[in-house]
């Protein structure tokens, strides 16, 4: 498994996340589900193709939720930063390992329910199939006996705000992130404190910029303690003027000397040539006057 693929699973494996995302995509926020509910699953899965070759296919992350001794459910999350013209064939191949290896185990353990949540981070819509049927061209004689099957797809990017602000966990930032970026094509950063600071940081280097693992890497353990999306925004544009990137990066510069000057008049940054996106990401404003 490539880096990059590892890096994007990482902060999803939390418990506290993955119940978290599970609680407000499929229960609307209620807490149906605790973090200590949950344990790791195989992600694993072996099958034999037409040529008769044992082959194996990995899910991104899975977990069973249980209570007690008894598996209540299986949960698997996939995440894909395009859309996948196969991906209902993908999901019923890992939903159908998981409900085959349940028929083949121990026959007094009691059968569960297996769920696949596919979250996209794309900031254009989904446009290949959700439903199975859609996949192939079926014979009319076909149709009425081809079983239909949707896959749960969640565009991140296309949440409301009533649905970001229902996260309580790392991935609020996330999806705040996806959706700012598709509606204004900005970011306005956030105070919220982040927990898992190097998991959402490389999370972002995968889907965002690679800077943001550069970041990581340079925040101290004690810097990492109780900071937010706006400080670790303020270090990801410093690193682009040090290394002399691009104009915007010298606004933002000048824009910070502003602000820490207490200097406040949006006119006063617009005389220095600061545009207003930039002065809405300093001064942390929805709208300028």
């Amino acid at each position: 498994m490539g880096e990059k693929d590892i890096t994007e699973k990482t902060l999803i494996a939390y418990n506290d996340v993955f119940a978290d995302i599970v609680n407000v995509l499929l229960f609307g926020g209620k807490r149906v589900i605790k973090p200590d509910s949950l344990l790791d699953a195989a992600p694993v899965s072996m099958y034999k193709s037409d040529d008769g070759k044992l082959h194996e296919q990995e899910r991104d992350v899975s977990k069973y939720w249980v209570k007690g001794n008894v598996k209540l459910a299986m949960t698997g999350i996939e995440n894909q930063t395009s859309p996948e013209a196969d991906m209902p064939l993908r999901v019923i191949a890992y939903d159908g390992a998981s409900y085959r290896s349940e028929l083949i185990g121990e026959k007094a353990v009691q059968k569960y329910p297996v769920v696949t949540m596919v979250l996209y981070y794309g900031t254009k819509r989904w446009n290949k199939p959700v439903n199975l049927t859609d996949c192939f061209i079926t014979p009319n004689e076909l149709k009425s006996y081809v079983n239909e099957y949707t896959i749960n797809l969640f565009e991140i990017a296309y949440f409301n705000e009533k649905t970001v602000q229902l996260f309580q966990s790392d991935f609020k930032v996330v999806a705040d992130y996806f959706v700012q970026k598709r509606k204004y094509k900005d970011y306005i950063p956030s105070e919220v404190v982040i927990k898992h600071v190097d998991e959402v940081l490389k999370l972002m280097s995968v889907f965002v910029d690679d800077k943001f693992a550069i970041v990581s890497e340079e925040l101290s353990d004690m810097e990492k303690e109780n900071i937010t999306m706006c400080e670790i925004v303020d270090r990801f544009v410093a690193q682009g003027i040090a290394r002399g990137e691009n104009k915007r990066d010298i606004e933002y510069k000048a824009a910070l000397d502003l602000k820490e000057s207490g200097n406040t008049n949006i006119e006063d940054y617009r005389e220095k040539g600061i545009s207003d996106d930039v002065i809405k990401i300093v001064l942390k404003l929805d709208k300028l006057d």
